[in-house]
Formats: structure tokens, C-alpha cells, sequence
């Protein structure tokens, strides 16, 4: 169906959500502001953001998320008229330059009622994602890959590499050919069928700040209780805890902020090494939270799997997906309408383990290359070497720490380590370019606007484990289960915050975010503080092997992809007889994300192939 422009495009654009097609007025087959109705995949969303518009000027703009602005005339007219309307007042006084008088969550679409221009933009750590192609003078855009109109679908052989590379895939690549998702950060022109794509973002780090230790703990503190109030939603709001730091952190600030009891869920797993409730229950005792406790179990997956695979717009294999869904559905079941989420603490602060992983081999650089290459390199490659454990270590040392970053940090990715011979069908390999993740990777390390190795590892994982794994995870679960999620811990206040700080009060010696722990003291319970980096894991292929109805689900799927010509079919066999069995914790996340996208693409596609 084909709409004019002005007002019918306006409302048709909200009523069918994020959805359109753009053309040049001489392209033969369009008309300005055709309009696809969108169509969503099984197990559409529960929960349905409200999309906000506004017309003025020959302009259209839609709006999704609950943007703040700095500029206070615009944040009045955001609060009595809604974002759209202070949006398209902020590109009418400021041009390009309006998105950066905005922060919080949100992306926006500006559309001339002529269908000739566009401008589509997403938060820093895009939260609300854009898709979009371009195609025979046409601009088709989407707020999910899988519902782009007028665009044939066609799963792109380079990210199904790039899923099990990865176990998602990074923007701007979507799993479908030619459609693209905007990047973290960043804002696309479209002009009379020509796109120009840049980045509006681009953190600055100042690593030779020295602030009073003092002064800098009392905003950090104040700064993530600003943050956490700014999310209260009267007494419809709850929080995630897992026990760590940073949930821990957000649900004592949501008791302080409430002045009651919040209610903050938590997930366990009766598996051993992947239960952390004891942490949850100790974060909850000394904040006086309103405590719910949920074990799954592996009837659970059997029953969420599917759906949750099928959820989101492309294959996503983050396996903590899954109890995130649990968690945020046993919330909006006790009428919770936001929930808090703790995401971020690590990437801005310099939790990540592999931080000081990195930092041990980034020591080997002091050495001097005469003494490297001299001395013990050639020592260690002696015959025999390898045969003694402690120069067996060092030979792997001196093997990772000769790999320049930011490829070190995939040396150990399980495709490396298999042999991507040993995996995958040849023809599969033909048809992709193994070389290009790392390429991308690089490039996103270049970029950055550091000097030291933390604040470069920083800036990599506000890419790859924030804006590409993490949030996707946690919003896609969170709408699925029908609850608004807000991230307190990565308000643009407490970001810009981070990039002032010293790099050694991030990762001090081999400490890690040594600031952001010194700052809580007091605040949290010693026992959190101190205890090791855990993380949310999910004993999936421990439970694969015990229970009947797991391991006949995982046979069946890996059974079904065996048939579509990317991995080889013994590598599977191998897999769910051999590697699986044998180790449970490390093959069964290679399980998983098979078995993910293959139910995705049951879903979404017939047949067996690509095509």
C-alpha cells in the first residue's frame, strides 16, 4: 500500500511502529512516504513502546525512548509536548548537532514530507536500534532487522561466520543481506537516495586528570542516585540482583531512593559453580530489599528456549538470555512495569576480568627486544621445552603475548581453538571472510581516543560486549517478558564521569575497578566487595547431559542445522558424543548457539539453506 506525505504518513508511521520506505520522487516504483505494514515474527513483543510524533515545517519526526535534554527550553518542551516535539525543535535550531543535546535512551527518525531527506539516529550505546537498507534509490528503515520493508530476505553467509564468532553479531551487519543496523552512537543523512554515516559519539578520555579521591566519591555516589530516581516510576518499578557489584549498587540506591523495601528478583541454578544467591540474599539483608528468589530448572529451558530464540530479530546467543526472561517475567507478574538493570559497571570501571589478564601480557612489551628475541624466546623453543610445566607457561605467555590487541583477546575463541577446518563445511568457507572480524575489531581499536590499555579495552567493550551483547540481551528479554528496562549505571552523567577518571583507578596493578569499589565501601557489604568476579552463567550443557528432554531438544536442533551446509556434519556428531559429554561447561555454550540459530532460522526461514 502506498501513503502520501504529511499527515497520513505521520500517522500511518505510528500506528505500524518504526516501519517505512523512502523515495525519490522520479523512482518509477515509489511513491514519498510509502509506508510497508509491519509484521511481526512469532512471539511478538509484549511489551509496545510508545512511539511519539510530531509535524512542523515540511518535517515528520518520530521518536521512540524517554530522552533527557541539556538544553533546558528543549527539556521543557520534551516534558509538556513529548521528545518528538523537542526533537524536531532541536534540528531546527541546531542542525546535525540536536542529537548532541540529548541524552538518556532513544533513537529518532527526521523525514521531509517530500520523501526526499532523512536523518535516523540512535543513543550512545544504542539502545534503541535502527535498521535500515538502501536500495534502487530508496531508503527502508525498521526498528528490527526482520521487519525492514520491501526488502527480500536473504541470510548473509558472513554473519552466520560472525554469530558463532562472536555468538552475536556486531552492527552495522545484520543476519540478513544488505541490511545494516546503525552503530552505537551514530546517525545516518539520506539525501535524494545518497547516505552519509558517521558517528556523533566518540568518548574522550582524559588520562592525566588527578581529582581528590574524596570529591570524586561523593559525585560517583550522588551521581548513581540522580540516576536511579530518575527511572522511579512511582511504585511499579523493581530491580534485577544477581549478587555482583553492580546490581547490588543499583538495589540499595532504588531502597534509599523509594524509602521502602524495593523488590528486586534474582535467579539461581541448583548446578554447582553457577549459583551466586547467596550473594543476593547477603545484598538484600543490608539493603532491607523485598526479595524474590527463583531457581530454574531445566524444565524451564525446555520451555523457554524456543521462545526466546524465536524473540529476537536475529540469531542471539548470550545464553543468560534465557533466566533475564524468567527473572523479568516473575517481575511483571507481581506488576512491576520497569525494571532497573546494573549493566555497565565493569565496562565503565574496569571490571572485566581479562583487564588484568590483558595488562599481565601487555608486560611483556617492557621487555627489551634485544632480551626478547635473544634470550628467551629462542630458549623457550628449545626441543624439549615443553615437555616442563613452568616453561610450557612461559612458551604460552610469550605465544599470547606476541599477538598484538585487540586480536589477543579472541586467541582463545572456540572457532580459534577448533580449527575453523575442523568446523565448517569448505564451501560454507568459501562464501566468507574469516579475516574480517578481526579487521573490524582493529578498526574500532584505532578509533579510540586513549592511550592507555585499559581505557582502549574499555572503549572495545562499550562496542562489543555492551552496545552488540549485553543491552540487546537484557532489552529483548525484558520487552519479550512485557517490562520497560532502564540502566542507571550507564546514564551519560556516570560515563562521562568514567573517562575522567586515572586509568590506575580503574585497574590498579591487577585490581580491578579499584575506584568504583573503594567509592561503595561502606556502602555495600564487605562480602560483595571482595568476592571474585562471578558472572551470570547458565549450566546448560551440565543439564544437557543429565535430563532427557534438554539433550533430546539440543539432538533434534543440532540434527536440523547439520542439514544446512555450515558446519560439517561430523564436527556435530563429534560435538554431542564426544566434546559435550566429556566437557559439559566449556562445549555446551558451542551447543547453545547452535541450537539458537537453528531455531531462529526455523522460524524465520524454509528450507535447509542459506538462500
Amino acid at each position: 500500500m502506498q501513503y502520501g506525505p504529511g499527515r497520513r504518513l505521520m500517522e500511518r508511521l505510528v500506528r505500524e511502529r518504526f516501519c517505512g520506505v523512502l523515495g525519490t520522487p522520479d523512482a518509477a516504483t515509489s511513491l514519498p512516504g510509502q509506508i510497508a505494514r509491519l509484521q511481526f515474527p512469532a512471539g511478538a513483543l509484549a511489551y509496545q513502546p510508545e512511539v511519539k510524533s510530531f509535524q512542523e515545517g515540511g518535517r515528520v519526526c518520530i521518536a521512540l525512548g524517554r530522552p533527557r535534554f541539556h538544553d533546558d527550553a528543549l527539556q521543557q518542551i520534551n516534558a509538556a509536548q513529548g521528545p518528538a516535539a523537542a526533537w524536531a525543535q532541536a534540528f531546527a535550531r541546531f542542525g546535525d548537532d540536536a542529537v548532541q543535546q540529548a541524552g538518556g535512551r532513544f533513537c529518532v527518525v527526521m523525514l521531509a514530507n517530500d520523501g526526499r531527506e532523512a536523518l535516523l539516529a540512535t543513543d550512545r550505546f544504542g539502545t534503541w536500534p535502527i535498521c535500515y537498507a538502501e536500495r534502487d534509490g530508496r531508503l527502508h528503515f525498521s526498528d528490527r532487522a526482520d521487519t525492514v520493508p520491501g526488502i527480500a530476505r536473504k541470510v548473509a553467509p558472513q554473519a552466520v561466520f560472525e554469530y558463532l564468532f562472536f555468538h552475536m553479531i556486531p552492527a552495522p551487519t545484520t543476519i540478513f543481506d544488505g541490511i545494516a543496523r546503525l552503530p552505537h552512537g551514530h546517525l545516518l543523512k539520506w539525501h535524494n537516495g545518497k547516505t552519509e554515516l558517521r558517528r556523533w559519539w566518540n568518548p574522550q578520555f582524559d588520562e592525566h586528570a588527578a581529582p581528590s579521591f574524596d570529591e570524586a566519591k561523593a559525585r560517583f555516589l550522588q551521581i548513581i542516585e540522580d540516576g536511579v530516581r530518575r527511572e522511579v516510576d512511582g511504585n511499579s518499578v523493581g530491580c534485577f540482583l544477581s549478587g555482583g557489584t553492580d546490581s547490588s549498587t543499583v538495589t540499595g540506591m532504588l531502597c534509599k531512593v523509594l524509602g521502602q523495601p524495593a523488590r528486586a528478583y534474582s535467579i539461581g541454578f541448583d548446578a554447582s559453580g553457577y549459583d551466586e544467591m547467596e550473594y543476593a540474599r547477603i545484598a538484600a539483608r543490608r539493603f532491607g530489599a523485598d526479595h524474590r528468589e527463583y531457581y530454574v530448572t531445566p524444565d524451564d529451558l525446555l520451555d523457554g528456549i524456543p521462545k526466546v530464540a524465536t524473540h529476537y530479530d536475529q540469531p542471539f546467543g548470550n545464553s543468560s538470555a534465557l533466566p533475564g526472561w524468567i527473572c523479568a517475567t516473575r517481575a511483571r507478574e507481581d506488576g512491576v512495569a520497569r525494571i532497573l538493570a546494573g549493566d555497565g559497571g565493569d565496562e565503565l570501571f574496569g571490571g572485566n576480568s581479562r583487564y588484568a589478564k590483558q595488562r599481565v601480557f601487555g608486560w611483556y612489551d617492557g621487555v627489551p627486544g634485544v632480551l626478547r628475541r635473544g634470550l628467551l624466546e629462542p630458549a623457550l623453543a628449545l626441543p624439549g621445552m615443553d615437555r616442563i610445566p613452568v616453561t610450557r607457561k612461559g612458551q604460552s605467555y610469550v605465544e599470547q603475548a606476541r599477538v598484538p590487541m585487540p586480536d589477543r583477546i579472541h586467541m582463545y575463541n572456540m572457532l580459534v581453538r577448533l580449527g575453523l577446518d575442523a568446523v565448517f563445511e569448505p564451501d560454507f568457507l568459501a562464501r566468507v571472510d574469516t579475516g574480517r572480524p578481526n579487521a573490524e575489531q582493529r578498526e574500532v581499536w584505532k578509533a579510540t581516543n586513549a592511550r592507555s590499555h585499559i581505557n582502549l579495552m574499555l572503549n572495545y567493550d562499550w562496542k562489543y560486549t555492551l552496545a552488540d551483547n549485553d543491552l540487546p540481551k537484557v532489552i529483548g528479554t525484558t520487552q519479550l517478558a512485557g517490562v520497560d528496562v532502564a540502566f542507571p549505571l550507564l546514564s551519560d552523567e556516570l560515563t562521562d564521569f568514567s573517562t575522567t577518571l586515572p586509568p590506575d583507578w580503574k585497574l590498579k596493578r591487577l585490581t580491578l575497578r579499584w575506584f568504583f569499589k573503594e567509592a561503595l565501601r561502606g556502602f555495600l557489604p564487605d562480602e560483595i566487595i571482595a568476592k571474585k568476579k562471578h558472572g551470570f552463567g547458565l549450566p546448560f550443557g551440565v543439564w544437557a547431559c543429565q535430563h532427557a528432554g534438554l539433550k533430546a531438544l539440543a539432538g533434534d536442533a543440532l540434527g536440523s542445522f547439520r542439514q544446512r551446509g555450515i558446519v560439517r556434519p561430523s564436527f556435530i556428531d563429534e560435538l554431542l558424543s564426544v566434546h559435550l559429554p566429556e566437557h559439559p561447561g566449556y562445549y555446551g555454550e558451542m551447543v547453545w548457539i547452535l541450537m539458537m540459530m537453528e531455531f531462529w532460522l526455523r522460524e524465520h526461514f524454509d528450507g535447509v539453506g542459506l538462500d
